[in-house]
């Protein structure tokens, strides 16, 4: 049996034992008719990045076949009101076959599916976010003749009634097991129904992250995801906030992926892990080190930092996390296993010894292929991203990296590289990233050709995100902030619900 099929909590891959990626009409046709299915949901993220949802009724099969294959109209304008003018705002949205699902939510037995956006003429809409990322990852791939995978850490704090009984120590929550994390089994849960809609899902855990305020207690937790290829990475993404938030509100709970919601506690970001792959091959070490090819990935990063801001991180609080002594990057550099950094070289497994046979003695020597492992990881972006168009960036700057005269990539990435010794002396030799959403514009706009290059973000996309970086009118706000609670509490609230 496929091992891809096997085990998949999906029960559209368990019925039609195929993976997603082979859905076609005739069978999500027939999933419908053999399981009973009376609904469908349209769904799609909007320039919030939050999903939306469109409901049909399957009156018969003629109208399910319509749906299907026509798709429906949507007010363009209302869901891209940066991009789209209300005098010619029409828009087609068409269900995407691999990504349907089954509602975990819906008492009425319904099938949801991701949409992609089109225009009059029939055309993708070139302003949507989702097909941005498409034309990023071909551009990668034609360029490279590597494909681009990426995975998320989704950290988010969990909130709810301080009852008092054994309490957490401030902020060293990391990995901490119940009853002091009182959020395992609701994290779990997440994560089964998460499965379900087609995340693969790597692990999950508590986070530093925990404190009581005001009767409540906060807890940070955390959903990492498998490598995907990074059109589904986005896309599991985008349905896992979805998904927490619904079992939040069905438990009485209340959940926030905020950057940040108090000072001095910790942020929640979006970290992305990327690799690049060739024949089943990953492409990002090579003798148990880390490629060439990778540290000139790494270099395109470095340059486009600054600009990538705008798209990982769209609200004024975003910035209040990027401060030192939090674990979150505030220079333009990167190292080894260093959460200072703003990429990280995780450990990858590099070292060729079978660690299990070590501590369990009656096993035989496994020697398993651990090269698929090593990624690194951008450490900037938080959840107010807009999730395409962060994976469009970062894949984006790892093709610049690439395209670069070779030597010069390197020397980038020898000179932005921090070692153990001088982390501990301080990264302000670096360049900083931006401090605020209207310094992030600023950068969009001066590195804007570079996105653009072979078509892959649209002009009219760049001056919608430039001019709503703009409106956040932030330029001095982290410091007025810092000195004004009130100031700052006000802040948190107008983003407590961000992407």
């Amino acid at each position: 049996m496929d091992k891809t099929i096997e085990m998949n909590a999906n029960p559209l891959v368990e019925f039609l034992r195929k993976p997603s990626k082979c859905f076609t009409k005739a069978d999500i046709i027939a999933f419908i008719r053999e399981k009973g299915i009376r609904m469908i949901d349209f769904m799609y993220p909007a320039e919030d990045g939050r999903i939306k949802t469109l409901n049909f009724m399957i009156n018969d099969y003629a109208y399910l076949e319509t749906i299907l294959t026509d798709g429906e109209r949507v007010d363009g304008s209302s869901l891209f009101p940066s991009f789209i003018e209300a005098e010619s705002s029409d828009l087609y949205v068409i269900p995407r076959f691999r990504t349907a699902f089954v509602s975990p939510f819906s008492e009425i037995p319904t099938l949801c599916m991701l949409c992609s956006f089109f225009d009059k003429n029939g055309e993708p809409f070139e302003c949507s976010p989702e097909r941005t990322l498409h034309r990023a990852a071909a551009a990668f791939e034609e360029s490279t003749g590597m494909t681009f995978e990426a995975m998320g850490e989704l950290e988010y704090y969990v909130i709810a009634d301080d009852n008092g009984m054994f309490p957490a120590v401030d902020q060293r929550g990391y990995h901490e097991s119940g009853p002091f994390a009182k959020f395992n089994e609701f994290r779990k849960q997440c994560m089964a129904y998460i499965a379900q809609t087609g995340g693969q899902i790597k692990y999950g855990h508590s986070e530093v992250g925990n404190f009581t305020q005001d009767g409540k207690v906060y807890e940070q937790n955390e959903i990492e995801f498998l490598p995907n290829p990074v059109e589904t990475a986005a896309d599991q993404l985008v349905l896992a906030k979805w998904v927490i938030r619904n079992l939040a509100q069905m438990n009485g709970l209340d959940v926030t992926f905020a950057p940040k919601i108090t000072v001095g506690k910790a942020g929640s970001g979006l970290h992305i892990h990327m690799r690049m792959m060739k024949d089943g091959k990953n492409c990002m070490i090579k003798d148990h080190k880390l490629s060439e090819e990778a540290r000139r990935a790494i270099a395109g990063m470095m340059i486009l930092a600054p600009s990538i801001t705008a798209f990982g991180n769209k609200t004024s609080v975003s910035y209040f996390r990027l401060v030192p002594h939090q674990e979150a990057p505030t220079n333009v550099c990167w190292g080894d296993c260093n959460r200072s950094v703003l990429v990280r070289v995780p450990l990858g497994w590099t070292s060729g010894r079978d660690m299990s046979v070590q501590v369990n003695t009656l096993e035989a020597e496994a020697n398993n292929d651990t090269t698929l492992k090593q990624t690194v990881e951008m450490r900037s972006p938080d959840a107010s991203a807009d999730i395409y168009q962060l994976m469009a960036g970062l894949c984006v700057a790892c093709r610049y990296g690439l395209e670069m005269e070779k030597e010069e990539a390197l020397q980038i990435a020898t000179d932005k590289y921090v070692g153990i010794d001088e982390a501990k002396k301080g990264l302000s030799k670096f360049e900083q990233l931006p401090d605020s959403c209207v310094a992030s514009a600023k950068w969009l706009e001066k590195q804007r050709g570079l996105y653009e290059d072979k078509g892959v973000f649209s002009a009219r996309m760049i001056d919608g995100i430039i001019r709503a970086l703009n409106k956040q009118d932030d330029s001095n706000l982290r410091e007025s902030a810092e000195k004004d609670s009130k100031l700052m509490q006000k802040l948190v609230e107008s983003s407590f619900y961000c992407g």
